[in-house]
């Protein structure tokens, strides 16, 4: 149940993008993504210091 949570909110935000022609969206969403996912693989690893320095 929480995985189609969460993929309806995406279905919803590119509903959103499509009909509002808000294109200029994805890129930000993309990378606050790959931010995202960076951050949660790399905790607890040696690359962590390097991360926590780019905020």
């Amino acid at each position: 149940m929480a995985k189609s949570g969460k993929l309806s909110i995406l279905r919803e935000l590119w509903d959103f993008m499509k009909v509002r022609k808000k294109w200029w969206l994805g890129p930000i969403v993309i990378v606050l993504l790959l931010l995202g996912l960076l951050i949660v693989l790399t905790q607890g690893s040696a690359l962590a210091p390097f991360i926590y320095t780019l905020f």
